[in-house]
């Protein structure tokens, strides 16, 4: 059995400041967990990080709508930062 209890202790974004990796953050603009993703944008240092709010889809929506999953842009942002 799990639970998020193990998080009350270790707010997960307590270190986002100090991550020097490139992120991409691609959430949906009706996803009702929108609100942790820009904050975690917001706490990321560098030019390194992007923020993608998909228009009109929600957080299931990114599991398996192929139609609207942004193909394109996780290609390039991994070609840009992956080397």
């Amino acid at each position: 059995m799990t639970s998020s209890l193990s998080f009350i202790n270790m707010p997960q974004l307590t270190y986002a400041g100090e991550i020097r990796n490139a992120v991409l953050i691609i959430h949906g603009e009706n996803a009702h967990s929108r609100y942790f993703g820009e904050d975690a944008y917001k706490m990321l240092t560098g030019d390194n990080k992007e923020l993608l709010i998909i228009p009109g889809a929600n957080h299931v929506d990114l599991y398996d709508r192929m139609d609207i999953i942004p193909f394109d842009k996780i290609a390039s942002f991994f070609e840009k930062y992956l080397k």
